[in-house]
């Protein structure tokens, strides 16, 4: 006897704190979980948004404080 098995893909969002308790689920129940992961850019502009940029006004500014992080 064959069983066709329909696949559903979807996206949702978990509290990272409930973040292991999901993976358990996914084990017990052979689902498959796959992270997005962003790109570079995406990166980038969420650190602009943050906040985590550094300004130097030469190279030898950017060194020292590279050196001194």
């Amino acid at each position: 006897m064959d069983v066709a098995i329909n696949n559903i893909t979807t996206t949702i969002t978990v509290p990272q704190v409930d973040f292991n308790l999901l993976k358990e689920l996914a084990k017990k129940f052979g689902w498959v979980i796959q992270t997005e992961k962003k790109s570079g850019i995406e990166e980038a502009l969420e650190d602009v948004k943050a906040g985590r940029v550094y300004h130097a006004k030469d190279a030898h500014d950017l060194i020292k404080q590279c050196l001194i992080a």
